[in-house]
């Protein structure tokens, strides 16, 4: 009977202590055991559209320097690697558009690469018909499937989508609200501003590069690149959350990195506890992943549950006109109240909970589309507390007034010296 009570009083004492607490955070990596190692998984996307036929680079066809390059890239492709092959208007001679436009083909199926297939694939292909860039973009997230590691697929095009809708820009930014790990990179084969544009969208709506290669090297050595940037693409992805319409409702985080999206001119809410001794330092960054008007900026808050504003840190410039950020550091040092959390049955503080408003003040141009909202990533740390240095400390009070009778006193002294040898000298001559 003892043993029993005691038991029961010591759960009654767990179940107190974690009430007190509060409920764990999500983590940006709560996941005990952590997944194999995923290989790299890579896309090419071939435009191969009837004016690839054109002869501008070195006197030799558009299709032609991407073939070369393709081989070159596929007999030095490491071995983990694992790469598909896309193509779009490849096969459809006619003139329905409708029909034209669905016309899109993986030739090479992602995985371990038989090189011998893969560059027969490529050698048979003829510059054909329409360019349906963002039925293509769909199509190649599908082939490269979801996991816990980035996706790349590289896009290599010289014109811009012919078929739209859907429009790739807009398919892009909706890859990568979907959470998919995806990033674009966009290589651009004719000098035309137009296309430009369109690329840079696409690439910069999934955190991807926009190259225009003039020449057979610089497409060789661009692809190169990308696909071995995918091996060192980071295993940890940020982790998706959603933040929410106010503090009371909104999602409590430990230390990580997230990723959220956010409508024009919204709130998104979250909650971090930190304990007596601890300090915040959260960071928020915004991409602009579509044009918006020039007058806009990102603030971060930290607040209390009751609405009461502890630090604010406002957006500063970086050197990108893609991202805007903001940063802030606060710690409950910084508060002199009587109200500290009672402790907990353990004889430790309970954590407070801080409030992280992200507020965004951006509105889009005419013409650009407001769904989905725009890509934000929250970074959130605590640490131990490290409170600012003092200032220099001169003294009080008598010591104050001492050192300052001293300073004034030499002072004058010096003066009086200096202008009268400066009187004894003006004299003289």
């Amino acid at each position: 009977m003892i043993n029993k009570r005691r038991s029961t009083a010591v759960l009654f004492g767990l179940l107190a202590a974690t009430a007190l607490i509060g409920p764990s955070p999500a983590g940006a990596d709560d996941e005990t055991t952590e997944p194999a190692a995923e290989p790299p998984k890579v896309e090419l996307v071939l435009d191969v559209s009837g004016s690839m036929r054109a002869r501008d680079i070195d006197g030799r066809s558009r299709i032609s320097v991407a073939q070369q390059a393709f081989n070159e890239v596929v007999d030095g492709l490491p071995d983990e690697t694992q790469l598909g092959i896309r193509v779009l208007g490849a096969t459809y001679r006619g003139k329905d558009k409708k029909q034209g436009c669905r016309d899109t083909q993986q030739i090479v199926p992602v995985g371990p690469v038989d090189r011998t297939q893969a560059k027969a694939a490529v050698a048979g292909l003829r510059p054909t018909g329409f360019t349906p860039v963002g039925l293509a973009l769909r199509s190649a997230a599908q082939d490269l499937g979801t996991g816990s590691t980035t996706r790349r697929i590289v896009l290599i095009t010289d014109g811009e989508d012919t078929c739209a809708p859907p429009d790739p820009c807009q398919v892009a930014r909706e890859l990568a609200a979907q959470g998919t790990r995806l990033v674009v990179d966009t290589l651009g084969l004719a000098p035309d501003e137009k296309v430009r544009r369109q690329l840079l969208c696409i690439a910069g709506a999934t955190g991807g590069t926009y190259t225009a290669a003039q020449s057979a090297e610089e497409l060789t050595g661009r692809i190169k690149q990308l696909v071995d940037r995918a091996r060192d693409t980071y295993t940890a992805a940020p982790a998706v959350v959603g933040g929410a319409a106010d503090c009371a409702g909104a999602p409590l985080l430990a230390a990580g990195v997230y990723t959220d999206r956010e409508a024009f001119s919204e709130h998104r809410w979250y909650r971090v506890p930190v304990r007596p001794g601890q300090e915040l330092r959260a960071s928020v960054s915004i991409a602009l992943d579509r044009p918006v008007n020039p007058d806009y900026g990102v603030l971060l808050r930290a607040t209390a549950p009751d609405g009461r504003e502890l630090v604010r840190g406002v957006d500063a410039g970086s050197g990108r006109t893609d991202v805007v950020s903001a940063g802030l550091r606060w710690s409950a040092a910084e508060e002199e109240d009587a109200a500290s959390p009672e402790p907990t049955p353990s004889g430790t503080r309970a954590a407070r909970t801080v409030c992280l408003v992200v507020s965004n003040s951006f509105a889009p141009r005419s013409g650009a589309s407001a769904e989905p909202g725009m890509p934000v990533e929250l970074t959130v740390d605590v640490v131990a507390a490290s409170p600012a240095p003092d200032g220099p400390d001169l003294g009080r009070g008598w010591a104050l007034l001492l050192l300052l009778t001293l300073a004034g006193l030499v002072t004058g002294l010096g003066a009086g010296l200096l202008t009268r040898w400066w009187v004894a000298t003006w004299r003289e001559n």
